[in-house]
């Protein structure tokens, strides 16, 4: 008997996209699968839309608004799959993402073995999505995993993982009070907990692009708290496999990279980051915009070139969606579109 996938899907206001993502999930050409949505306080049509694919397959769950974290963590409590694919409610998986990630557990790899895949940033058109690969793309060690993660600030999408129920219990829950970079922190864990991560190229992943990126976040207290908290824990969790001159060098460098969310408005979380670039061996310097916005901040100040930086991104992204037909290509269209 194929061993249970469990597709656990955290969806709020996802009324645009839900059911595509759905359908993704369905249309996995691994047959021995479960799909849980968990809607997390919608106020839009999500829950209506998603109702309707109740099945023996698909269960749909609601809950008050407690963020992502606590959709995952609810969904992960019910589900019964010996292993776990996360797929947030805008993403789409290739078909076969899950037979090709399962066939690799059926060739005799360890449970504590952490699966990755390739991933693609897309609009509007899945056709358009564009697969740029990474150092973290490889058959890593956790550190070195790790390692690359922070010193690069590299990303990789939380979809891209398959990840057995032994390896998911013991990197415990998503840390709900993460609202930003959840993520970040959550992956690494896994890392940490594995014995490695290997990397199936032909395993696909399409991430909707969003403005989640590093100059264009919310900029509320919560969320920047909540970036300072992920930034720290992911240090930890690389020191806690190798405490030497290069992993303390890393974690300095990543708290440099992000040390402009925060300046100059937040000293007090600054004056955090400076006091753990020491406790790691080294300062940090004082952050400095590009050329592109330098200038918009000597004359009217750091906070009209945030917002300069911001309003350029969000323009940017819509004209890439402008310049998309905006059909949405079914997943097996896709799949032959990108030779999956």
């Amino acid at each position: 008997m194929r061993r249970l996938v469990s597709i656990l899907v955290p969806a709020f206001n996802a009324e645009s996209s839900i059911a595509t993502t759905i359908k993704s999930a369905l249309e996995q050409t691994w047959l021995a699968k479960e799909v849980i949505v968990v809607d997390d306080g919608s106020t839009d049509q999500t829950p209506a839309i998603a109702r309707p694919f109740s099945s023996k397959q698909v269960r749909v769950m609601t809950q008050p608004n407690q963020g992502a974290s606590s959709a995952r963590n609810l969904a992960f409590s019910t589900c019964q799959g010996e292993y776990v694919q996360w797929l947030d409610a805008d993403d789409l998986l290739a078909p076969d993402k899950i037979e090709k990630q399962m066939a690799v557990f059926e060739s005799g790899v360890s449970d504590r073995t952490l699966l990755s895949s390739s991933w693609g940033h897309f609009n509007s058109n899945t056709a358009r999505a564009k697969f740029i690969p990474t150092d973290l793309w490889y058959d890593l060690s956790p550190v070195e995993w790790l390692l690359r993660k922070i010193e690069q600030d590299l990303y990789m999408q939380p979809a891209t993982w398959l990840v057995s129920r032994t390896l998911t219990d013991s990197a415990g829950p998503w840390d709900t009070r993460l609202s930003l970079d959840d993520d970040g922190e959550y992956s690494c864990r896994l890392v940490r907990e594995s014995n490695g991560v290997k990397f199936v190229p032909d395993a696909k992943v399409f991430y909707r692009r969003g403005f989640n990126t590093l100059s264009d976040i919310d900029y509320s207290p919560r969320k920047l708290e909540s970036q300072r908290l992920a930034l720290q824990l992911q240090i930890e969790h690389l020191l806690a496999l190798e405490n030497t001159d290069r992993t303390r060098r890393a974690g300095i460098k990543f708290l440099q990279t992000y040390a402009i969310l925060f300046y100059p408005e937040r000293v007090d979380l600054i004056s955090e980051f400076e006091k753990l670039a020491k406790e790691l061996g080294g300062r940090l310097e004082t952050p400095q915009l590009s050329w592109k916005y330098a200038w918009i901040q000597k004359l009217f100040g750091w906070t009209a070139a945030k917002r300069a930086q911001r309003a350029y991104n969000r323009l940017k992204s819509a004209i890439l969606r402008t310049a998309e037909d905006g059909s949405h290509a079914s997943p097996r269209q896709f799949a032959r579109q990108h030779g999956s």
